[in-house]
């Protein structure tokens, strides 16, 4: 992997992906998406791995890209900047539309820019009470390149995302939850503990019914209703083939956990 990023699978199958540059805000390199691409591939190719985590080291989720980086590359040409987009970063949020294990992000601290739309990126939020949450672009002068237009509106609307987009104001964990964009603050002593929580009751279901929950409701969402009925309609077929499905009604039959 990397030094800028750590990863490692429990006993629980719960991978957990650090991104771990903390003196600069868990700010992502080039390095640092190369590793984090990497380790979303081995989580999704690995049986092993039933949930995924994503947290930062030290006191911040994640800056967004590196503004030093930034400075380094002003003189790059339209075609190199698109190629550095689409080739590099965008292969995140590519790679986690096709990840249908659930990924959770553990917002430890602040989270701005594509460091914010990163986590927006992920199945759920859970965030520390003290962390803060920007979409800084419009302060230097860009857009939203990893996807932010495309998450934001999805969870807090379009005119709210638009003003968030526009005037790059921070908002609390609390309010951040209150329009949608997390699905929970606690504590911050208590964060990784409830993350893991969450995460290890949903990697003790029955993981066919989990994934193709995910697939229905990111499906349902691009799809008429008919078309989304007929879709469930085999999903339903097939996992109720399976032994998960038997053992679990006799299980509850028998009131077993």
């Amino acid at each position: 992997m990397s030094d800028n990023l750590t990863f490692n699978i429990d006993e629980n199958g719960v991978a957990l992906i650090t991104l771990n540059r903390p003196k600069r805000l868990n700010a992502f390199t080039f390095e640092m998406i190369d590793a984090w691409h990497a380790a979303l591939l081995e989580s999704k190719s690995n049986p092993e791995v039933k949930v995924i985590v994503i947290t930062g080291a030290g006191k911040a989720f994640c800056s967004g890209g590196d503004i030093v980086e930034m400075v380094d590359r002003l003189d790059q040409t339209p075609a190199q900047r698109k190629a550095e987009l689409f080739e590099r970063i965008q292969r995140i949020p590519l790679a986690l539309e096709d990840m249908d294990k659930p990924v959770i992000a553990a917002m430890n601290g602040a989270a701005a820019g594509a460091g914010l739309d990163l986590a927006l990126m992920c199945d759920l939020r859970i965030a520390a009470r003290s962390a803060k949450f920007g979409e800084t672009y419009t302060k230097v002068g860009i857009v939203p390149g990893a996807g932010g237009a495309w998450f934001l509106p999805r969870l807090v609307g379009t005119a709210k995302a638009l003003e968030l987009f526009w005037t790059a104001e921070f908002l609390s964990a609390e309010k951040a939850e209150e329009i949608g964009m997390v699905n929970r603050v606690v504590d911050d002593a208590d964060l990784m503990n409830v993350t893991y929580a969450m995460a290890r009751k949903i990697a003790a279901s029955p993981q066919q019914s989990v994934r193709m929950i995910k697939r229905a409701v990111l499906a349902g969402m691009r799809s008429d209703l008919r078309t989304h009925l007929d879709m469930i309609s085999s999903h339903y077929a097939i996992v109720t083939s399976g032994k998960d499905h038997q053992e679990a009604v006799v299980r509850f039959v028998e009131k077993r956990s």
